[in-house]
This record gives structure tokens, sequence and C-alpha cells, in this order.
């Protein structure tokens, strides 16, 4: 497909929400505003990510697609899922040691992603509304089953895979409604509100906005299903919202939303650490504003060609600066 400043810099803001989010969640205990804050965040910007690479997934059947996916997600999560427990053994972090089927942190999104190229070939041959009824169904059903969680990134997969089927059907076209003057109106009252929402309202558990979680976790095992239902009403209005005001132009950074997971895979040795010696306070907005300012450093030095050239064996398996030294020696 050939590539659209509008994803390159939706991809790119996107991944800086990621990191700040991360940066931001461990001052969220007693304090509103922080609280306020990530969870405004993640209210879409792991639904937005998942629809754009749903919406890049067309090629979805073509001959040798899923051999091609293996080597993209499956071989750095193995790769990664053993970096990082090294790093978090060194670094002191208690929970080093987890199964090779129990992803680290992040990394559960590879395997996540891998399901969702699977289950897309099912999907992809049922009409899309009953495709997205059935999807939808099953994300909320799951919530009901406890030993349905972390392990295998399975929670998370159900439950997330209805933005994954709803990019794949989304056309340019679509995208594009989003993007006129009536609905970017109408997308400023739909930010304001949820945030308004999340400062008056008491404070809601994260891990409904996560995935990973069964209702009995959440203690809401009754009413789970219900709260689901509107957490992805939620999150589709904000990811239309989110997207509509998503620059469209070429910008001098847009190219570096092709190089995000580069940035999702890499960042956790920096957050990781900064939490294990509790680095930063926050006092007030403007240390919010350098964690902010800091999550930007982190985006740019992992996009940067450097960090590619370094990191590229270890995620794409490729040694692209030796051909290039073969090549011009």
């Amino acid at each position: 497909m050939k590539r659209d400043a509008l994803f390159d810099n939706a991809k790119f803001i996107l991944i800086f929400l990621v990191v700040f989010g991360h940066m931001i969640q461990p001052f969220t205990d007693g304090s509103k505003s922080m609280y306020t804050l990530y969870m405004w965040i993640y209210t879409f910007h792991m639904p937005a990510f998942i629809l754009l690479a749903g919406f890049f997934a067309k090629g979805a059947g073509n001959k040798g697609y899923i051999a091609k996916l293996a080597k993209k997600l499956l071989f750095p999560y193995l790769i990664f899922q053993t970096i990082y427990s090294g790093y978090f053994f060194f670094i002191g972090k208690e929970s080093w040691a987890t199964g090779l089927f129990y992803p680290h942190w992040s990394l559960w999104f590879l395997v996540s992603m891998f399901c969702w190229h699977l289950l897309l070939q099912l999907f992809s041959r049922i009409p899309p509304l009953a495709g997205m009824a059935i999807t939808v169904s099953i994300g909320v059903l799951v919530g009901y089953f406890d030993t349905i969680g972390h392990a295998y990134s399975l929670s998370r997969t159900f439950v997330f895979f209805p933005f994954f089927l709803a990019g794949y059907w989304l056309s340019k076209e679509n995208i594009a409604q989003w993007r006129t003057v009536p609905v970017r109106i109408v997308s400023l009252a739909v930010m304001a509100v949820v945030a308004g929402l999340l400062i008056i309202l008491p404070e809601i558990n994260s891990g409904w906005l996560l995935g990973s979680k069964s209702y009995a976790v959440l203690n809401m095992e009754n009413w789970g299903g219900l709260i689901r239902l509107g957490i992805y009403l939620l999150a589709g209005l904000m990811i239309v919202s989110v997207i509509a005001w998503m620059p469209g132009r070429e910008m001098r950074w847009t190219s570096l939303g092709q190089r995000t997971l580069y940035v999702y895979l890499l960042h956790g040795f920096f957050i990781q650490y900064f939490r294990q010696i509790d680095a930063f306070k926050v006092d007030g907005i403007l240390d919010v504003f350098g964690l902010a300012v800091l999550s930007m450093l982190i985006v740019l030095l992992l996009s940067s060609k450097p960090a590619l050239t370094l990191a590229q064996p270890f995620i794409e398996g490729k040694f692209a600066f030796l051909r290039k030294r073969q090549q011009t020696s």
C-alpha cells in the first residue's frame, strides 16, 4: 500500500503517547490531574494504533503472508522476551522471571498482533457488520472467564480484536469522512467531555482500558459486560475524534512514523529503569512538560538511524549495515 503522510503522522504521534503514557503511569496514584491525563490517553491510543495496524493488513491471505508475519512478530517477541528477562534481573525488578508465554510488559502487542492476523484469515470472509458483532461479543464474553488473562496475551487479543478488524474494513474514503469540518467540531466536544467526565467521576480502575483482566478481578463481575460495551463505544468515538485532527501533510518527522516498532520494543529499557530508581517526581505542570519532552527525546532517539542499525538484527533479523558496507567496499 502506498504510504500516506496522514497515517505515518498518526503513528508517530501515537507512539509518542505510548511512551508518554508509560512515563507518567507511576505518578497517577494520589494525583487526580495525572490520573485524568493518563486515562484520557488510554481511552484511545492503543485502540487507534491497533485500528491502523488492521488498516494496513489488507494483504491478509497472500502467499507466504503468515510466514512473513511470524518472522516480523514472533521472532522479535522471542528475542525481546529473553532480553527483557535478563535486563529486569539486572536492574533488580522482581517480575523478571516470567515464562516464555507470559509476555513481559509491552511485548503482549507482538503476540496479539500475530493472533489478530491469524483470526483475520477467518473474519475477512465474514460480512463486516456480522464480523464486528461477533468480535465485540467475544470481547465482552471473555471478561467473565478468570482463566483468560495475561498468559499468551489471550485477554487482550480478544478484547482489542474488534479495533483491528474495524481497521481492516475501513477505506481511505471512510477515514477522509472523519476529517471534515463538522466532524472536527464535534470531535473537540467529545474529547473535552471525556476529559471532564474523568475529572468529575470517581476514579476508574485503569484495568478497564488495558483489556487484560477479568471482570471479577475488576470487582464488577455482574455488570462488567455492559461496562466493556461502553468502553468500546468510548474508544470508537475517541479514535474518530483524534484521527480527525491528525496532520495530513508531509512533516519533517513524518518518516519517523515508519519506525514505531523500534520505539515500541526499545523504550521499555528507559521506562523500566526510570521506574526502578524513582528517577523523577511530579510536583507541577513544568514536571509534566519535562516528562513529555523526555518522552519525545526517547522517541526521536529510538527512531534514529543509529538506533535502527544497532537494533535491526534483533527486531528484523537483518544486517543491512553489513550489506551496505560490502556494497561500498
